[in-house]
């Protein structure tokens, strides 16, 4: 009895086509879809075009790169942001191949001929492991984005604060009352003191991580800022906020506080 349509495809690589063929055929219709490779070229090209690869079967020995050195090839492409799993097979079940196999990251390992009971078993407690890797993967990724979000709050609310408990002063990233700042157009007053500082820090002509580093706040917050002033002085880009803090281009003031 077939099982349902696996949504992980299996990437099949061996230098022999018959036994491509057959392992395609078999598992194909045990529920999974198949991507078959005669080498271990053509088998890192499929793995980096297509994500949806994550379980790989493959030959130990091959020409060019044996299944050692191909699953460790994978491993450089998927990094840290994407996860398989890899099974070798093996006409030789030599040892100390197989310790070497482990030890690079290969999950189990068959010897030919190939028991395709075994071999299906295997594969779907590869594609169970597989499913956590990808769980931790995904909340790893989901508590970065919550810690960004929770600075940048954190932020926004010492602005709010801020901006209770006395009127907007312009400052320069040094804290400094900028010599300018009376002639600042007045579509800049609804900025808290916050966006404020990080416009004028992007009008000095900083980059998003030197104002991170001066201000002590991560470089995704300083996007966030970044973002929020220019929605608000409805500029299109950095350049022309730069250009409307200047006190050498007045036109340019002239133009935004008319806007």
């Amino acid at each position: 009895m077939n099982k349902l349509k696996s949504a992980v495809k299996v990437l099949v690589v061996d230098d022999q086509p018959l036994i491509v063929e057959e392992l395609c055929e078999f598992l194909e219709s045990s529920g999974y879809h198949c991507v078959p490779c005669e080498s271990s070229r053509q088998a890192l090209q499929r793995f980096s075009e297509d994500a949806e690869v994550g379980l790989v079967l493959c030959d130990l020995h091959m020409p060019d790169m044996d299944g050692i050195e191909l699953v460790q090839s994978m491993q450089k492409i998927a990094g840290k942001q994407r996860a398989f799993e890899a099974i070798m097979l093996t006409g030789r079940a030599d040892k100390q191949d197989v310790i070497k196999a482990l030890r690079a990251g290969i999950s189990d390992y068959y010897q030919k001929p190939i028991n395709l009971d075994e071999l299906l078993e295997g594969l779907q407690r590869q594609e169970a492991a597989l499913e956590e890797r990808q769980k931790e993967l995904q909340l790893g990724h989901l508590n970065q984005k919550l810690q960004y979000l929770s600075e940048s709050i954190n932020d926004l609310y010492q602005d709010l604060d801020k901006v209770r408990r006395g009127p907007l002063q312009v400052a320069d990233g040094e804290g400094r009352q900028d010599a300018g700042a009376a002639q600042v157009p007045s579509i800049f007053n609804q900025l808290s003191p916050r966006q404020m500082e990080v416009a004028w820090l992007v009008g000095k002509g900083q980059t998003n991580y030197q104002i991170a580093c001066e201000l002590g706040i991560t470089e995704n917050t300083v996007k966030l800022y970044v973002s929020q002033v220019l929605r608000l002085t409805h500029m299109h880009n950095r350049t022309q906020l730069a250009l409307a803090l200047s006190p050498s281009h007045s036109p340019m003031r002239q133009q935004v506080s008319a806007h």
